[in-house]
């Protein structure tokens, strides 16, 4: 082996450890749904990330009833990013602008319900969702290089990922003084008011006990 292999190798390898190392981005779901009421899957996904999904109902599982299915994917606020009806097969695409939980439900939507039927989701969230294929024969890269590109995108992922996490734990923790300082001046004001009520007390005591010429 030529010495000026052995660090492109090691490179290599360490992409390839970085990238089994990174928190699932894809995600294959089996869904069974029922002939009345909404099946559905969230996810907690960060700002500005790709998100790509494709969904096709199974009909192996359920040979004698066809029918299509609806389904509605909205954003942490509540904003509607995807929306299908009557759909055997489809898929949705969008970059989130929101962080929080993205929630997608599915539910049959046809006259012939049957007994239920199956749903196969295939949900893929940030670097999982790049078509890499694409981009090595767009920009004529391959092997080594490709695997840097990967291993570049996946600490890209991470930076964030840290960044985000950082900003909520700031946020937190922004919440939970907010809420001590509150307790704490709640909990003086309640000590204040029992001090004053029980002054009041003694007051009326007082006054009753010397109309009543006992002290």
């Amino acid at each position: 082996m030529a010495p000026s292999t052995f660090p492109a190798l090691l490179l290599a390898a360490a992409a390839a450890v970085m990238l089994l190392l990174l928190p699932p981005g894809a995600e294959a779901v089996w869904l069974e749904l029922p002939p009345s009421g909404t099946k559905c899957v969230s996810e907690e996904i960060q700002p500005n990330v790709v998100v790509l999904a494709d969904y096709a109902i199974m009909y192996e599982s359920h040979p004698t009833s066809h029918p299509t299915v609806a389904v509605k994917v909205t954003s942490p606020y509540g904003n509607t990013v995807h929306h299908n009806e009557n759909a055997t097969t489809g898929q949705f695409a969008f970059t989130t602008t929101e962080a929080g939980n993205y929630l997608a439900c599915f539910w049959i939507d046809s006259a012939e319900k049957g007994s239920g039927t199956s749903l196969n989701l295939d949900w893929k969230i940030g670097i999982a969702a790049k078509d890499w294929d694409t981009i090595a024969k767009k920009e004529k890269i391959e092997g080594i290089e490709l695997e840097l590109r990967k291993l570049e995108a996946a600490v890209e992922s991470i930076h964030h990922n840290l960044l985000y996490l950082k900003a909520r734990e700031a946020e937190m923790r922004t919440v939970s003084e907010k809420t001590n300082s509150r307790v704490a001046w709640f909990s003086i004001l309640s000590l204040g008011v029992c001090i004053v009520v029980s002054v009041l007390q003694l007051w009326h005591l007082q006054g009753f006990f010397r109309k009543k010429k006992l002290i």
